[in-house]
């Protein structure tokens, strides 16, 4: 009876929606679940977190391009049309699927820090951490990686040229695009920093000063000149020719220590992936310099001990498990995580299942273990709010899950003069001071501390999940130390909860990073649940949304795509 009641309810609810013209303007929940439907497409899916960069990649794919050139192209375009995340003056992580041979890769292009970058340098006099120097000064750039890293994918795995990938990006700077609503927000959020800087106030604001508004034709013209060089010349445009000058030229007007032979000396890294399973799923995700792929397998390791299912999705027993192997894991990152060209990083022994044994069998299930008192764990000894994720699967079965990011939003703020772009603050996810968080409340340790040339350690997670060998899950996130967590429950979502992708995107959230001692939740959790985690011992505390997760999912039997754009944040599926 209970059950055709919600059933009913349901129903109404629906046709309400329906007879009202605006089925798609809102998400409702009942019981958990959404009346929102994933997008369907038989032949590629594109997910993005905006939508003329969704539009421009599903054009590609329709062209007969591959996932990869697909990926590229987004990636460019977004640079363009979503300037406080998508960029050229920064880095990220892909994670790409070869149907043809089957194998998974890690393109890891990550910023560098510069060769003169030594240990103490965000710390002021008295030898504490100096917010500023890190994250809104020209130190605070490290050496951007995204044109390297996306010709590399493009020369190894696409089957279109640089030039063309770059094409839609270049119109929309040279051309323009309408501003709508929340990008004109965003100017005005971050109003201080993008008038801090005179290149960059000309490029954000009118000629007299003033706002953008909803429906301003948005103009980018230096920003089209580098594409177009670049698209000429290649990356060397960027990393040995002209535009690698103009940002030297601003390091040395500013006190910032990027150099021509920095920029000259760049190069993506070719990684394994990190890879686990879960419930008989293959998990591929992405390996340090992010911490992202070990955790995410970790904690799954931890809970699938567990049976979740029968515990219930958002279930006060089932959070509280949730937090105790989030928190864990998150306490190692503090201790074990940073690039593994540098330091050595046990990452058979944090993703392995005896460990995640180990710590599943301190888990008092009715009861918080207090963070103060939960240090790193014994892994096994060392063997020999600003991002942007975008998903893409191909007719064939190829798969790219990209995120890349300038750190905040904006970045540093700092535009390079005559080239339209902004730099990174990617240094800030250094530890300036072993033991002293950073701008996400993330501790880091000695191994992640500031050294010439190394990678800083990132939370961003590009996940491929494989069924059978094939593609089966596309995930990952925006949102700093949010992005492990959040893609972690896309995942759980579907593969314990047996909800369809959107349903597992639209979900309420849960978060624990160790320290701060806090679970967080988002709204739509019942206070009841709320009840019961406080009475166990959680200190719990109630956000707003958390995460993107642009996501698509497979389904292995037919091979139809479905794809969820997050509706925490602007964004757009589209499959064919």
């Amino acid at each position: 009876m209970k059950k055709f009641f919600y059933c009913l309810t349901s129903l109404i609810v629906l046709l309400l929606f329906v007879s009202s013209g605006v089925v798609n303007a809102q998400v409702v929940f009942i019981e958990g679940k959404s009346l929102d439907y994933p997008v369907e497409g038989k032949n590629g899916m594109v997910v993005t977190g905006q939508e003329l960069a969704t539009r421009a990649g599903l054009e590609v794919l329709q062209k007969g391009g591959n996932a990869i050139d697909a990926g590229v192209t987004v990636g460019f375009v977004m640079a363009v049309t979503l300037p406080r995340a998508g960029n050229i003056g920064g880095g990220g992580f892909m994670i790409v699927h070869s149907a043809k041979t089957g194998e998974t890769v890690a393109i890891d292009y990550r910023e560098k820090a510069p060769a003169k970058a030594y240990r103490d340098m965000f710390l002021d006099k008295d030898g504490n951490a100096d917010a500023q120097l890190s994250r809104y000064t020209h130190l605070s750039a490290g050496v951007p990686g995204v044109i390297a890293g996306f010709a590399y994918a493009l020369e190894k795995y696409g089957t279109i040229s640089l030039a063309e990938a770059l094409a839609p990006a270049i119109k929309y700077a040279e051309e323009g695009f309408v501003l709508n609503e929340n990008l004109v927000k965003d100017f005005h959020a971050a109003e201080k920093n993008l008038r801090a800087f005179p290149a960059t106030e000309k490029i954000f604001f009118k000629a007299d000063g003033s706002f953008y508004e909803p429906g301003d034709l948005f103009v980018q013209p230096e920003l089209a000149k580098t594409l177009k060089l670049i698209a000429q010349e290649g990356p060397k445009a960027f990393y040995e020719g002209a535009i690698a000058e103009l940002i030297v030229k601003q390091m040395e007007a500013h006190g910032g220590l990027m150099t021509k032979e920095d920029l000259a000396n760049y190069q993506p890294a070719i990684r394994e992936p990190i890879h686990g399973t879960y419930r008989g799923f293959d998990v591929f995700s992405m390996c340090p310099p992010s911490s992202g792929g070990v955790h995410i397998v970790q904690i799954l390791n931890i809970l699938e001990g567990f049976d979740l299912r029968y515990l219930g999705h958002n279930s006060a027993a089932t959070i509280h498990l949730m937090a105790e192997a989030m928190k864990r894991a998150y306490a190692d990152r503090a201790e074990y995580l940073g690039d593994s060209d540098f330091v050595d990083v046990p990452l058979k022994g944090l993703t392995s299942k005896a460990y995640a044994a180990e710590l599943r069998n301190q888990i008092n299930r009715f009861k918080a273990t207090v963070s103060s008192t939960l240090k790193p764990g014994n892994a096994p000894k060392y063997e020999s709010d600003q991002t942007t994720h975008y998903s893409i699967v191909d007719k064939e079965g190829n798969a790219v899950s990209n995120t890349y990011t300038i750190n905040f939003s904006f970045g540093s703020g700092i535009v390079v003069e005559g080239a339209g772009f902004l730099l990174n603050n990617e240094m800030d996810d250094f530890s300036a001071k072993p033991g002293v968080p950073n701008a996400y409340g993330l501790v880091g340790g000695d191994a992640n501390a500031v050294e010439p040339n190394k990678r800083m350690l990132s939370s961003m997670s590009p996940t491929i999940v494989l069924n059978n060998g094939k593609v089966f899950l596309v995930a990952g996130s925006p949102g700093g130390s949010l992005i492990i967590t959040t893609t972690l429950q896309v995942i759980m979502n579907v593969i314990d909860f047996g909800m369809n992708i959107q349903e597992a995107v639209n979900a309420p959230r849960v978060h624990h990073q160790w320290l701060p001692d806090e679970v967080r939740l988002e709204k739509g959790i019942g206070l009841d649940t709320i009840k019961l985690l406080t009475e166990m011992g959680h200190t719990v505390v109630v956000r707003d949304a958390m995460g993107a997760a642009s996501s698509i999912m497979v389904d292995p039997k037919t091979g139809m795509m479905y794809g969820a754009a997050d509706r925490r944040r602007e964004g757009l599926a589209l499959g064919y």
